[in-house]
């Protein structure tokens, strides 16, 4: 297995990959949105390879607005980790977010953060198996007017 940051040329193979984790967005989409992001200097992308096959990625960025549960600014936010299911509870994710983490040193935050949906259990187990604290939990409401 091999981690490397992702370059533009491989947004396809991300955003392949993005749609499992976030599946009410269409890979065109998602694909954009990586590339772009893949030229910005507050984001990064890692992607984690077997057999010249991607089989999982991480995506953050820095947060300069409020984090909840944070005292700094920038934060190094984890946005999403996604790993194939044949490839799962072998530590890749820990590698992944690692991977973020030390970026996020490198750009100069001393916290990380990162959220889920509150009825994503395998999510927070996953957070706090990796030694993230919960800080808060949200419940968002809307109304039509």
């Amino acid at each position: 297995m091999m981690l490397k940051q992702a370059t533009v040329e491989e947004a396809q193979q991300v955003a392949l990959l993005a749609q499992k984790l976030w599946h009410n967005n269409e890979v065109s989409d998602l694909q954009a949105e990586m590339a772009q992001l893949l030229h910005k200097k507050d984001a990064f992308i890692v992607l984690a390879y077997a057999a010249e096959q991607a089989i999982g990625f991480a995506q953050c960025q820095l947060r300069y607005d409020y984090v909840q549960g944070t005292e700094t600014s920038p934060v190094g936010y984890l946005e999403g980790v996604y790993v194939e299911k044949g490839a799962r509870l072998q530590g890749l994710a820990k590698k992944l977010i690692a991977a973020c983490e030390e970026w996020a040193r490198q750009q100069g935050c001393t916290e990380f953060a990162s959220d889920c949906e509150l009825d994503n259990q395998d999510s927070l187990n996953m957070h706090l198996q990796l030694g993230f604290s919960e800080a808060n939990r949200v419940i968002c409401f809307t109304k039509k007017l």
